[in-house]
C-alpha cells in the first residue's frame, strides 16, 4: 500500500463542518452540527477522487494534534469505515500520517484502539440525527486492503473538468 495525499477539512474538535470548493481552493463553512458532537479525527478528502456519492473519498486521520482547513498530508490507509448516508454510498478511510514514525506500529486496523473504532462508528451513526431530511446507516468496518482497493476505484473513477 502507497501513500495517498489527503487535504484536511474539519480539525478534530470542531463542531464546525467546512468543505473546499474545488475550483477555487477557497475553505468555506458548509454547517454546523445541529449535534452537541464534535469531530473525534481531522476530517478530510483524497485529492483527484470521486467516490460514490460524487464527492471526494472521504479520509479520517489519525493525528497528534489536530491541523486546519486546508493543509495537505501523505497518509496511509489502515482501514474503512463502510456506511451510507441520503447522497447514496459515503464510506469513511481511516488513515495514519505516512511520514510519522509514531504511526508506523498502526499498519491495519486491527492495531487501532478498540475505543477509537467505537468511538468513529458511534459519532457517525449519530451525527446527523438531528438534522431534517438526513440519514446515515453504518455497515462494518472493512479492512487496510479493502480501504486500499476503495481509494484506488474512487482515483481512477475521478475525471477533471475539461
Amino acid at each position: 500500500m502507497g501513500a495517498y495525499d489527503v487535504v484536511i477539512e474539519i480539525p478534530r474538535g470542531s463542531q464546525n463542518k467546512y468543505e473546499v470548493d474545488h475550483e477555487t481552493g477557497r475553505v468555506y463553512l458548509d454547517r454546523v452540527l445541529f449535534t452537541p458532537f464534535v469531530y473525534p479525527v481531522d476530517y478530510g478528502y483524497f485529492e483527484h477522487s470521486l467516490a460514490d456519492d460524487g464527492d471526494p473519498l472521504d479520509a479520517l486521520v489519525l493525528l497528534e494534534f489536530p491541523v486546519f482547513p486546508g493543509v495537505g498530508l501523505k497518509v496511509r490507509p489502515v482501514g474503512v469505515l463502510r456506511m451510507a448516508d441520503e447522497a447514496g454510498g459515503d464510506d469513511k478511510v481511516l488513515c495514519v500520517p505516512a511520514k510519522d514514525p509514531r504511526w508506523a506500529h498502526i499498519q491495519e486496523l486491527e492495531d487501532v484502539a478498540q475505543n477509537t473504532r467505537d468511538q468513529l462508528k458511534h459519532f457517525f451513526e449519530h451525527y446527523k440525527d438531528l438534522e431534517p431530511g438526513k440519514w446515515v446507516k453504518v455497515e462494518a468496518w472493512g479492512s487496510a486492503a479493502e480501504a486500499d482497493e476503495i481509494i484506488q476505484r474512487s482515483l481512477e473513477a475521478y475525471r477533471p473538468a475539461e
